[in-house]
């Protein structure tokens, strides 16, 4: 069976590999679930592990094999799954437990433990290949009606969760009522956390670099956001426009700008960070400015990584819900397919080259 490979600590080594086939078997409980692989969507956390960034091959292997973001539908169950059957379209988590507490709880996307395990990341093989098996604790079904939005279940799980922990977190206040949010960036994560807290009620501000109209300020403002061109308005500035945000969502990759929230957020506010800044970048910060800023005015910087199957859920619901509301938009993420395995170089050429591809995926088989 083919899948798409990369062999760790060896930049730019993505390749074709022949792997064994799943079976249920390999789920020894009785609750494994045969997945026939439809989708798989691919974005910068790829694109690193191609450059030898980060990942790790599991034990016993010299090869990773990548995606993350996966759609399929189930081939077969064994014997004690309840919930889900042949024919079902599902999604499935990325993290897996370890050892601790917070992973035998299920918030495994919350490990206390150093070492961490990803499908398509760090010791774990991913879902770059024509079918996979997995615990039905792991697989989320995906209703019919949303699988034309297929490989973002995952990036949704995500927005969901930031946003999700921003309010969770938020009941120290006792009474927290959020009127305005920046989302920085407009890549995927942030134009699905900018759907999230629009669902919410929230005046959103998406903040990205180039000058609209564009693919990502048609989305944004499909979403009934205000999109933002930092080259015209820097973040600076828009605050004296709109005033200070109660909630930052940072999706930018940018650790500069990541900091840069944290002097614009109001009092009893909330910076979420999202984004993996891999690299050696150094900045300067008005840290004394900061520091009292934060301490008088009850200020929280969380971070946000990954989901658990809650968020998967949650992530759902609001594709849904987004759908009811604003028809046809979220779709406009998912710009760009490549039609088979064969295809990972034109795959990961598209990740480092293409600047207007907001979503590549992979079309696997049909179903």
């Amino acid at each position: 069976m083919k899948a798409i490979a990369v062999t760790p600590g060896t930049p730019n080594s993505v390749h074709l590999q022949e792997i064994r086939e799943p079976l249920l078997s390999d789920i020894p409980d009785g609750k494994g679930v045969l997945v026939k692989t439809l989708k798989v969507g691919v974005d910068a956390t790829d694109r690193e592990i191609n450059e030898a960034l980060y990942g790790n091959a599991p034990p016993g292997d010299n090869h990773l094999v990548i995606g993350h973001e996966c759609f399929g539908v189930v081939s077969a169950v064994g014997p004690k799954v309840i919930g889900l059957k042949a024919g079902d379209y599902v999604t499935a988590t990325v993290r897996r437990p370890g050892n601790s507490i917070y992973d035998q709880i299920g918030t495994y996307d919350m490990t206390s433990e150093e070492t961490y395990y990803e499908r398509g990341i760090n010791l774990r093989h991913g879902f770059m290949t024509e079918a996979f098996v997995d615990h039905e604790d792991y697989i989320v079904r995906v209703p019919g009606g949303l699988r034309h939005l297929h490989v973002l279940m995952e990036p949704m799980s995500c927005a969901a969760k930031a946003v999700h922990q921003a309010y969770e977190a938020q009941r120290r206040m006792r009474v927290w009522r959020p009127k305005i949010a920046y989302v920085l960036g407009a890549g995927q994560i942030g134009l699905l956390a900018t759907l999230a807290l629009r669902l919410r009620g929230l005046e959103v501000y998406t903040l990205a670099r180039g000058a609209a109209p564009n693919l990502k300020s048609e989305i944004a403002s499909g979403f009934e956001a205000h999109y933002v061109s930092t080259a015209k308005t820097p973040m600076s500035e828009l605050v004296k426009q709109t005033g200070r945000p109660d909630l930052v969502v940072d999706a930018t990759g940018n650790s500069q700008l990541a900091f840069e929230a944290m002097t614009v957020v109001g009092h009893n506010g909330v910076v979420v960070w999202t984004s993996i800044t891999g690299g050696q970048k150094k900045i300067e910060i008005t840290s004394d400015s900061i520091n009292i800023q934060w301490v008088l005015g009850n200020k929280l910087l969380l971070g946000s990584v990954n989901a658990n199957r809650e968020h998967f859920e949650m992530g759902i619901r609001d594709l849904a819900l987004g759908e009811m509301m604003y028809p046809g938009v979220a779709q406009k993420i998912l710009t760009t397919p490549v039609d088979g395995l064969d295809q990972y170089r034109e795959m990961m050429r598209l990740l480092v080259e293409d600047q207007q591809a907001l979503k590549v995926f992979v079309n696997i088989a049909d179903g």
